[in-house]
């Protein structure tokens, strides 16, 4: 989380809402925030951060363990329209690449501003080469895209 709020107004200009939920109390997040949060990041973290301590949202994301009560670290990306368009799922030992999702809210913001005409090959990065989906482009994506572009 720390991570993020250090880019959070990178996120903000392009346009992204962020909320973090966990099974935590408002009172441990309140803790966290004033003890931890605020040491790693200045001005800790910008963003609501929600309590779901019966785990209602996390079974309807489907990262609640219901055997051990704990919740998976999700990421989910969803669109303006409501319509989850990517999900990350880490255990606690590994952190996310936010570089990573950087991209993939480019990309897909990309896609949503071009109403599908363009998509974005493996490893996309913005002003790389995009591919424009249709019957023309059937058997000939090695024409338009290489992995190394």
């Amino acid at each position: 989380m720390a991570a993020v709020a250090a880019r959070y107004k990178e996120l903000e200009e392009l346009g992204v809402q962020i909320i973090s939920i966990s099974i935590d109390s408002v009172y441990v997040h309140k803790v966290w925030e004033e003890q931890e949060l605020s040491l790693m990041v200045e001005g800790g973290i910008p963003w609501p951060m929600a309590s779901d301590t019966a785990g209602n949202i996390g079974r309807v994301y489907s990262v609640y363990d219901e055997e051990i009560g704990v919740e998976m670290r999700g990421q989910f990306l969803i669109d303006p329209d409501g319509v989850i368009q990517a999900i990350e799922i880490l255990t606690p030992p590994v952190g996310r690449n936010l570089d990573e999702t950087i991209r993939q809210i480019k990309a897909f913001q990309l896609v949503r501003e071009t109403e599908g005409k363009e998509a974005t090959p493996a490893g996309w990065q913005p002003g790389k080469v995009t591919l424009k989906p249709g019957p023309d482009l059937v058997g000939k994506v090695w024409k338009e895209w290489k992995p190394e572009s």
